[in-house]
């Protein structure tokens, strides 16, 4: 349902831009926020109660915007009592259709149809969408619905699922998938009888929403390796959550304190999480001290170049492929970066060629030759983690560039220019 004014502000943030002047050394502290793609699926997992959860650390982003915004339209109540705080409650009316105005958006939105599948036995959830960065079929999600005893339909762009109630599985995934992972743990919870995930995503956001689900009422092991076993309830049970800090963020802002930092330092975050980044730019020679829930960079007097390949985790994320394409474009040398997730995750490499930057495409293989001097530009954002490259090259380059589209990086990052701004950049949010 669109509310008056929604329209309004979609179109307003479509036109907003972000103004950088680069050439700014960094220093201070930059807080980082709650994970994204954990409280996503965390929103998601209270459709399977009608008590109360509450989950703090819930970054302020367009996606969980969205998302709450799903969940009222399946009937849940949800009430946003201060920041970081989203509490919900379900009803016995639940709807069980997400419609494609939401799911269009946001490829996390394909998340409700495990919950409601299971504690409703139907759902009907519009063909998710999200950024253009390659194919990312749901159809892993699909055959564990399946064999969990769901009954598919796909027409119209719609996936319809019902069940009587669903009954534990062995499910086996081809290769790991997150969101399969995720949606098919959700499901199997009010199961009947046992489910065992098999060669299951290892992420931290895996453990962040097997923990949520335990303190519902769940019985799940194994979170965090490839084999979860979940044993089926009858029913869960409201909860409190936290969730865990933002990987992808402080990677991001760990890149930033690589290209321009005098001692930049992140808070609130969890390094452990981050040890494939902490590595890589570590071999590039920048200077990475790491803390107990924090970390200190600084930049290096010479960058070095780093071969890399992007890898599920614990390997090196995709999700930061373009970041660190950014600092090899300092480095002085010669560095290939094998993007092994999505097939077409450097819609930012021509956006970067317009700032001086050096790179070829090779199939799925981008070659970096640096060190270049990077200038200012009017770039445009591709997707979510290209946006970020984009202004991670803007506090490099000298002069002032513009970043278009700024509705992709909102949909991830939470108050970036403020940040940045008491980080020492020259950041400014605009429209024209």
């Amino acid at each position: 349902m669109t509310r008056p004014g929604d329209a309004t502000r979609h179109y307003n943030a479509r036109m907003e831009k972000l103004r950088i002047q680069g050439g700014r050394l960094l220093s201070g502290v930059v807080p980082i926020g709650g994970a994204k793609n954990a409280a996503l699926p965390a929103l998601a997992a209270t459709l399977l109660t009608e008590q109360e959860v509450r989950l703090e650390n819930v970054p302020a982003v367009r996606d969980v915007d969205t998302t709450c915004k799903l969940l009222q339209q399946l009937g849940v109540t949800v009430q946003r009592p201060s920041p970081g705080v989203v509490v919900t409650r379900g009803s016995g009316s639940t709807d069980s259709e997400a419609p494609y105005e939401l799911v269009k958006t946001m490829r996390a939105s394909f998340l409700v149809l495990g919950p409601l599948l299971a504690r409703t036995g139907h759902g009907r959830v519009s063909l998710p969408g999200g950024c253009a960065i390659g194919a990312r079929p749901v159809d892993r999600h699909l055959d564990g619905f399946v064999r969990l005893g769901a009954e598919l339909r796909v027409e119209h762009g719609y996936v319809e699922a019902r069940c009587s109630r669903l009954r534990g599985a062995e499910i086996a995934f081809d290769v790991p998938t997150v969101g399969g992972t995720e949606n098919c743990m959700m499901a199997a919870t009010l199961a009947q009888g046992v489910t065992v995930l098999r060669n299951a995503a290892r992420e931290p956001e895996i453990i962040d929403l097997a923990m949520l689900l335990k303190r519902m009422g769940a019985t799940i092991t194994g979170a965090g390796t490839d084999t979860i076993r979940i044993e089926g309830v009858d029913q869960l049970h409201g909860a409190e959550h936290r969730v865990i800090p933002d990987r992808i963020e402080a990677g991001t802002y760990l890149i930033a304190g690589a290209l321009a930092g005098e001692g930049l330092e992140l808070i609130n975050c969890c390094p452990d999480h981050l040890q494939s980044v902490i590595d890589k730019v570590r071999d590039a020679g920048v200077q990475v001290e790491v803390l107990a829930d924090s970390l200190k960079v600084t930049r290096p007097a010479l960058t070095l170049p780093v071969d890399l390949r992007t890898q599920p985790y614990p390997g090196f994320p995709t999700d930061m492929q373009a970041q660190f394409m950014v600092l090899m474009t300092q480095a002085r040398g010669r560095s290939v970066i094998r993007e092994a997730i999505f097939e077409n995750r450097f819609m930012h490499v021509p956006e970067l060629h317009r700032m001086g930057a050096d790179i070829s495409i090779d199939g799925r293989s981008a070659v970096v030759r640096g060190r270049t001097a990077l200038s200012a530009a009017r770039v445009m954002a591709t997707d979510l983690r290209a946006s970020s490259a984009l202004v991670l090259a803007g506090l490099l380059a000298e002069g002032e560039t513009v970043v278009d589209r700024l509705y992709h990086l909102d949909r991830g990052y939470e108050k970036l220019e403020i940040k940045l701004t008491a980080a020492g950049a020259v950041v400014q949010r605009f429209r024209e």
